[in-house]
Parts: C-alpha cells; sequence; structure tokens
C-alpha cells in the first residue's frame, strides 16, 4: 500500500491507497458525520449524509466510498457541505415519527443527534407517510420498520459479516423497506438471532425485546465483561441499571469477537436476575450433622420440613468442606483413578489450570479432560 498526503480542513494527514476517505478521516481523529456506514461493515454509500467538498470536483463526494488519492483537498463543514446534510436529515425527519419523548433510543440515536447538530427542528415536508404495523412474532427483536432510514446497515451484517442473508431490501423509491426472507416475519427466515443489525441499527427500528422500557441509555452504567457461554471468550457490554442487567451491547475492540455475537450473548442473560437462580449453595440436611450418615432412601419426604433429604441453605465455607470431604471419602475408598474430571469451555486459562492441578494434585488422577463444544 502506498502513502498519500491529503488535507482535510486544512490540516495534513496521510492514508494508504485502497483507503475511503471517512477511513483516513477517523484514524486522524477527524469526524465526519454519517448515518449509513460503520466501521465494522463495508461501506454502502446509502445515506448522503457523510458528502464532502473536494477541491477540483464539480459534485459533492460521499466519503464513506471516495477513495484516497496524492493531493486531495477535502473540505468537510463548508456551508455548502452543511445545507446539503441538513436537507437530507430534513427529508429523513419528513418520514420518521417524531416520539422521541418515548423511543427506546433517545440519547443513542444517530439520527437524533445530528438533527440536533444541525438545527431540523420541524417537518417541512408535507405528503404521504409510512405507517407500517409492528407486530413481527419473533421473541427477541421488535422490529419497528416506521424508523428505519434505509441504511442497510442490518443488511451488511446479515449478509456480510454473519453470511446469512436474512435481511433484504424488498422494493425501491419510496415503496422500499427492510424485510425478512421471502418478504415474511424474521421468525421464518434464515435469521439466526445474533443480533448483529440490532447492534449496527443507528436508530430504534432494531430493537431487543427484553430491554425495552428498562432506561434509558443516561441512566446506565456500561460494563465491559467476558460472554460465559462459551470458550471463544466474546467481549460484551453489560447496561447496568440499579445493579440490574437490562441490555446487551457490542464491545467493538473485543479481540476474539469484534462486537459480533451470538444469540446466547446479545439475548441470553435473563437468567442472571431469574428467580429461580441459586445465589447460595444448597445441600441435603444430613450432611449438615457432626457425623453424617446417608439416610434410608425409602424414607424420602424431601416436602417435610426437617426432613433429612431436604435441601437447606448453607454457606459457601460449610458447602465446600462437605463437598471435599466426600471427595476425599471416594479417593480414600475407591483409589484417585475412579475420579474423572471435566474443565469448561466457559472457565479462563487460570481456573482450567487450577482444575488441572487439583486433579493431579488433590485428587492424584490423570483422568482429566476438557469440554471444548458448546
Amino acid at each position: 500500500m502506498a502513502i498519500v498526503n491529503i488535507t482535510v480542513d486544512g490540516q495534513k494527514i496521510q492514508g494508504e491507497t485502497g483507503q475511503t476517505l471517512i477511513q483516513v478521516a477517523r484514524n486522524a481523529g477527524i469526524d465526519i458525520p454519517v448515518l449509513c456506514d460503520h466501521p465494522a461493515l463495508p461501506p454502502e454509500g446509502a445515506c448522503r449524509i457523510c458528502l464532502v467538498e473536494i477541491e477540483k470536483q464539480r459534485a459533492l463526494q460521499p466519503a464513506c466510498t471516495f477513495p484516497v488519492s496524492e493531493g486531495l483537498v477535502v473540505h468537510t463543514n463548508s456551508p455548502r457541505v452543511r445545507a446539503s446534510r441538513k436537507f437530507s436529515l430534513e427529508l429523513l425527519i419528513s418520514d420518521h415519527p417524531l416520539d422521541c419523548m418515548t423511543c427506546e433510543a433517545t440519547g443513542d440515536c444517530l439520527l437524533q443527534d445530528l438533527a440536533y447538530e444541525y438545527d431540523v427542528t420541524e417537518d417541512r415536508y408535507e405528503g404521504v407517510k409510512h405507517h407500517f404495523s409492528i407486530n413481527d412474532p419473533n421473541p427477541f427483536i421488535q422490529v419497528d420498520r416506521n424508523k428505519c432510514i434505509l441504511c442497510r446497515r442490518c443488511v451488511r451484517a446479515c449478509r456480510d459479516i454473519n453470511g446469512v442473508e436474512a435481511i433484504s431490501v424488498f422494493y425501491r423509491g419510496f415503496s422500499a423497506y427492510i424485510g425478512f426472507g421471502a418478504d415474511s416475519h424474521m421468525a421464518d427466515s434464515p435469521c439466526e438471532f445474533c443480533g448483529s443489525c440490532v447492534a449496527v441499527c443507528p436508530t430504534a427500528a432494531l430493537w431487543p425485546k427484553i430491554s425495552m422500557g428498562k432506561g434509558r441509555p443516561w441512566q446506565v452504567e456500561r460494563v465491559q465483561t467476558t460472554c460465559p457461554y462459551c470458550g471463544v471468550g466474546c467481549q460484551l457490554i453489560l447496561e447496568v441499571k440499579n445493579n440490574e442487567i437490562i441490555k446487551v451491547s457490542s464491545a467493538w475492540d473485543g479481540p476474539s469477537n469484534h462486537g459480533w455475537t451470538c444469540v446466547k450473548g446479545r439475548f441470553g442473560w435473563d437468567y442472571v436476575h431469574h428467580s429461580d437462580r441459586l445465589t447460595k449453595p444448597k445441600v441435603r440436611r444430613y450432611l449438615l450433622d457432626a457425623n453424617p450418615s446417608k439416610p434410608v432412601a425409602a424414607d424420602r419426604h424431601p416436602e417435610v420440613a426437617g426432613d433429612p433429604w431436604e435441601w437447606v441453605e448453607t454457606e459457601w465455607e460449610t458447602a465446600l468442606d462437605i463437598t471435599a470431604r466426600k471427595f476425599r471419602q471416594h479417593r480414600d475408598q475407591s483409589g484417585p483413578d475412579s475420579v474423572g474430571v471435566l474443565t469448561s469451555a466457559k472457565c479462563l486459562n487460570e481456573e482450567n489450570y487450577l482444575m488441572n492441578k487439583f486433579a493431579r494434585q488433590a485428587i492424584g488422577t490423570n483422568s482429566i479432560d476438557h469440554c471444548a463444544r458448546l
């Protein structure tokens, strides 16, 4: 790749051949407003918000698709550019619901941010507006086509990143809309519900159903963590309000997943606050005796309070002592090779190392394996 020198708003910066203008500008810390472009997706040139003025070019050019070349002189904020962007935003707003007071994306909506920046305060264009029904019956994603700006981010995420092609644009012009499969519901399409489309949507056209009505973006604390489901180590951003997870969003700097997740990582976190989740260890009541002896199985009445087989809560130290005692008894009676250890792909490398030490040194067995599958 050859190095090229360009000038953007009076600032001399460098890029490489093959890069687009918006990529070079981003790398230099220069912000060019855009709706359809996303750093994780191939360029599309759909929204026309990123139009810039390039000297010796008659028309404004989209920064997301225009390749850099030696000597370009670019103006990203000239009066002509700002007027063009405001016009494009006004056209988008003219067919967009003005329900920002109750919209889930308020405070985290690119369209709203740009409308504020470019002083789009009213709907200046009268005419026909879309009124799509909000009735997609899938269990994970709220689909509101009324808020769709046809940026095609979801199409590219599904097609180019995941290779599924469950999302397409149907028809053309004013009749165009985002659809699924053979123009059916999302659940009837090849969709895998990975949530990639939700992650890149710049408005609330696609939104997690499980997160609706839970909180505003400025009310949450964002915590980066590792998904617990498998051994890939996907990075996630937990959005937490009042010590409760209300949404999972993408960690675009995640080295193993680069922001993309599966259906479990994106939507499978409700178990954390489920009423059936155990938060303290439970043991059989008879194991809490000083010299426990196993009761006769035929005498089980675990539903009766005080029954020896009843599950009762205890402290972690007590539960671990009981577990260690039972391991020791079994090892001493049947030998160390009667114990097998299966570690988990959900564990960190350090945790699997500790389990290896436990098997070989504490138990004295080499019978240890690893579950590397989901």
